[in-house]
């Protein structure tokens, strides 16, 4: 039986089998995206360690001298265009003699991909300057990065994010004026999606394959939502699944859901989680997607000075070396805010009598201060320091976190969001919508002051802002008479645009979500105009984000009325996803779509016109993989392990998403990542 650990582990293996076994006295080249599976499959050092000579960033201003004649390539994207310029600009400025190229490139691991790994070995070669060189090429799945022993992400599908309303309006453009134009999302197949987009979905199928074949697990396919509906689909279609389906002793469940199905949970700010807060205030670690810098100098007696910051290497929040610091790192995850913070305090208090330090014990609340004091301690020993790095930098960035001014805003988002989580259930939506209209006022003016308010700290600012407006957006199917007045809408949408874009342009700095937003570096750039017509497509875009449940039979609801004695409450669309699931009468729920497996499943279907046939159920399987497209929150997770306790205890489940998302992550994706653009389908 394969388990959720086998899954993990896969990851972790594929790096000690294929690509540690050829890196000896090699310079390593490799991209953001391998970097970042490496980073949490024990990092460069497990590379050092394997005899790699050095690792530097793929890029093609990167050189080695006479004296390093090997080097091995590794990247996540396909051999060609961009990727194989860089190798060559590489490899043409260099003196190499034996150059490997390791790739996700699902062509090189197709059959008959042969033909395209002895031309580009010949390339090399030639590169090099000598045909009696030595080159290989190889497919290596370094697409995943162990997280946690729950959660498997997929870093270079980051930017994966499912379709909505205005995509469709793209897609029908584009159909010949022979076909039928398609009436919803629901209906797009993956050959109407443009050639970027289908070839992501191949990759991510293949790279899916690739774990299931390592695992030897033959998998159920379901999906919740268009997109979803499409990658399972070409999961069931593809070829080398098919002949593994039939041999694999393993069996699994996997649904795919698209995140836009519920971006409430996403972007609101009642997850009650610690790493959430975390990841939320403090800065990304470059070149990453999922970790943060960690400020190293309270560990050393270094002066903070202005440019101090860069004399110490950041910490971050992958510790896989550390039993300790991994124990620590999944409790901070997958619990509530204050369970997180006592084992901070605890594993330190604990760390430091280890060490026999002079450690005061205190009881109460966990304060930053208090954190702080428990780590400088470990300062006068460089034994100490070292032997518990892993749960140090873990107590920095908590501690960091604690004392960072962002979570003055944090706690006012949450007080909003509850205010308009309890209007929505007593007036239309424009009436909800209306109550964003008196933050929407530039910051640092006439009633900050009035108010005390310090440099905005507390303050709703253009993010906060954005924030609020696609929580709502999200909610808006729960309205009462959501649709009973368009123009009324209309124009509060249009006044609401208005007082956005004076808040835009008023700001002094613009923050990387509004940078993305209006296409502009600094406020100086930024006109009336630019801003309005961002703001005028952000608030289309929002609008398609309110009718992403509309074709759903069951679960169209996340939002429970107040009953006069119960408050409103929010009701996760993944909890009510996985309940349907572990429900004890095992109810065939409409909305969680089994894909076709082939022939089988097209006799299961005829057939059940004339008997009874049981269709495949997600718990039919000793293991369930929940696969989120467009991200999973750590509160989520959290979440998911309390139902699957609560509903069926010992039942393994792990998550796979493409990232581990911030509230911030939201926007980014929905408004400024490149949405489907006119172009040719493969």
């Amino acid at each position: 039986m394969s388990t959720a650990e086998d899954f993990v582990r896969y990851p972790v293996t594929v790096w000690e089998k294929v690509v540690f076994s050829k890196v000896n006295k090699a310079v390593v080249f490799m991209d953001d995206t391998c970097a970042e599976s490496l980073h949490w499959c024990g990092g460069a050092a497990r590379l050092m360690a394997a005899g790699a000579r050095n690792v530097r960033e793929l890029n093609s201003f990167e050189s080695c001298g006479e004296h390093e004649p090997k080097a091995v390539f590794v990247v996540n994207t396909l051999l060609r265009g961009t990727a194989v310029d860089v190798i060559r600009d590489v490899i043409t400025l260099s003196r190499f003699q034996y150059c490997v190229v390791f790739t996700a490139d699902h062509v090189v691991s197709e059959q008959d991909g042969g033909h395209v790994v002895q031309q580009l070995e010949e390339k090399l070669c030639e590169w090099m300057g000598s045909m009696d060189y030595t080159a290989e090429v190889a497919h290596a799945q370094l697409g995943f990065a162990p997280v946690s022993q729950q959660l498997l992400l997929t870093p270079s599908f980051s930017h994966l994010f499912p379709l909505l309303s205005p995509d469709l309006q793209v897609i029908n453009a584009t159909r010949p004026e022979k076909k039928k134009k398609y009436g919803s999302l629901v209906d797009v197949d993956v050959q109407a999606l443009p050639a970027e987009l289908q070839l992501d979905i191949r990759a991510l199928t293949s790279a899916l394959n690739s774990v299931f074949e390592a695992t030897g697990t033959r998998e159920e396919s379901f999906a919740v939502g268009p997109m979803s509906r499409i990658i399972a689909g070409e999961l069931a279609a593809h070829p080398q699944a098919r002949a593994r389906r039939k041999t694999a002793p393993n069996r699994a469940s996997i649904i795919f859901m698209d995140r836009t199905m519920d971006l409430t949970g996403a972007v609101g700010h009642h997850g009650d989680n610690l790493v959430e807060k975390i990841l939320t205030v403090l800065k990304p670690l470059p070149g990453h997607v999922t970790d943060v810098q960690v400020d190293m100098l309270e560990l050393t007696s270094l002066q903070r000075t202005p440019h101090s910051q860069n004399t110490v290497a950041p910490g971050c929040l992958a510790q896989t070396q550390s039993p300790a610091a991994q124990s620590l790192w999944e409790t901070m995850l997958t619990s509530k805010h204050k369970e997180g913070v006592m084992e901070v305090r605890r594993q330190l208090v604990e760390a430091a009598s280890k060490e026999n330090l002079p450690i005061k014990m205190s009881m109460g609340r966990v304060t930053p201060e208090q954190l702080c004091s428990y780590m400088q301690l470990f300062r006068s020993s460089w034994g100490a320091l070292e032997s518990h790095c892993g749960v140090l930098q873990l107590g920095l960035a908590t501690a960091q976190t604690l004392r960072h001014p962002g979570l003055l805003r944090w706690d006012a988002c949450l007080a909003f969001e509850r205010l308009l989580l309890q209007a929505l259930g007593d007036s239309d939506f424009p009436a909800v919508l209306r109550q964003l209209l008196p933050l929407m006022k530039p910051r640092g003016g006439e009633d900050s002051a009035a108010s005390g308010s310090r440099s905005g700290e507390d303050e709703c600012g253009p993010d906060e802002l954005i924030l609020l407006l696609v929580y709502l957006y999200s909610l808006a199917e729960e309205a009462q008479d959501r649709d009973a007045d368009e123009e009324e809408l209309e124009k509060l949408e249009r006044e609401l645009i208005g007082a956005l874009t004076l808040v835009v342009t008023r700001e002094t700095e613009l923050s990387p979500l509004l940078q993305k937003l209006t296409g502009c570096a600094n406020p100086e750039e930024l006109t009336t105009e630019r801003a309005h017509t961002a703001l005028s497509e952000m608030f289309e875009t929002l609008r398609g984000l309110s009718h992403t449940r509309d074709h759903l039979k069951q679960l169209r609801s996340v939002y429970t009325a107040s009953d006069g004695v119960h408050q409103a409450t929010y009701r996760p669309f993944l909890r009510q996803i996985l309940e349907e699931v572990f429900h004890p009468d095992r109810p065939e729920c409409p909305d969680i779509e089994h894909t076709s497996g082939g022939l089988t499943d097209l006799l299961k279907t005829g057939f059940s016109m004339f008997m009874k046939v049981t269709r495949p159920h997600p718990s039919d399987n000793p293991l369930l993989l929940l696969f989120l497209v467009g991200g999973v929150t750590p509160s989520e997770l959290r979440l998911i392990r309390e139902v699957v306790t609560t509903h069926k205890p010992g039942t393994q489940v792990l998550v796979m998403s493409t990232r581990l998302l911030r509230p911030t992550d939201i926007p980014e994706l929905l408004f400024t990542t490149r949405r489907l653009q006119p172009g040719v389908a493969v």
